[in-house]
């Protein structure tokens, strides 16, 4: 019985004290924002996030100061939080850094990274593709969420192969932020998503093949083509 392992669920706070709880407030404010949960321009108050995220209060005060430095939220005297419009100067901004970001993590996956993970990667777009071409057997919504969080995972990890935990940091805060602006700009579909797994196919086959030039200058045009959805724009099958 002692030896018994309880499965956590995802809504009861991790062991480990006020630490952990501000880390877990922190992680579901985020979802907020990268989900669009809560949106540029939306006043919300302490209480309303504690009911969103099902943490202490005390936990989401202690998250606040941080979401506040990195300009995530603003705090409103007498007003309560607001998340920061981001307009079309701060788009192209923020895709120039993760430009700059991913462009230079490029020769670190090849040295650093285990070929076996891009080839898995390769693999993972490839079934995807499969599931996507049987239209009437795919839940989109479902398979559309679980690719958005393949696609932030892979981008993350690419840029984490740099070593580099600022670098990594600014990333992180940079992509909730174009998450955040396009939340209204971009429309998931089908054939969006078909574009998007092709897109990371030609940059991956070559990654894997140590061919450095042509695989950036494929990250490259995807990310032209993500910036200009991000600015509404219509982009290229």
């Amino acid at each position: 019985m002692g030896n018994d392992v309880k499965h956590n669920p995802s809504n009861a706070p991790p062991p480990g004290g006020e630490g952990s709880l501000r880390q877990l407030a922190y992680q579901r404010i985020e979802d907020l924002l990268n989900w669009g949960r809560v949106r540029p321009g939306q006043i919300i108050s302490q209480r309303e996030l504690v009911d969103l995220t099902q943490v202490t209060l005390s936990a989401v005060r202690e998250a606040i100061p941080r979401f506040e430095a990195e300009g995530l939220l603003q705090t409103l005297p007498q007003r309560g939080l607001m998340v920061p419009s981001l307009d079309v100067a701060f788009i192209r901004e923020a895709y120039q850094m993760r430009r700059i970001i991913e462009l230079a993590a490029v020769p670190d996956l090849v040295r650093r990274l285990d070929r076996s993970v891009i080839t898995d990667w390769i693999g993972w777009h490839e079934e995807a593709r499969e599931r996507l071409a049987k239209e009437d057997s795919v839940d989109l919504l479902g398979f559309i969420r679980d690719f958005q969080l393949y696609d932030w995972d892979m981008h993350a990890r690419m840029v984490a192969a740099m070593d580099n935990s600022l670098i990594a940091n600014v990333y992180r805060v940079t992509l909730i932020k174009i998450r955040m602006s396009a939340q209204g700009r971009v429309r998931v579909t089908r054939d969006n998503a078909n574009r998007v797994i092709n897109e990371h196919i030609a940059f991956l086959t070559p990654l894997a093949e140590g061919r450095l030039d042509e695989a950036s200058a494929a990250l490259s045009y995807h990310l032209d083509q993500s910036l200009t959805l991000a600015l509404g724009g219509g982009v290229k099958g």
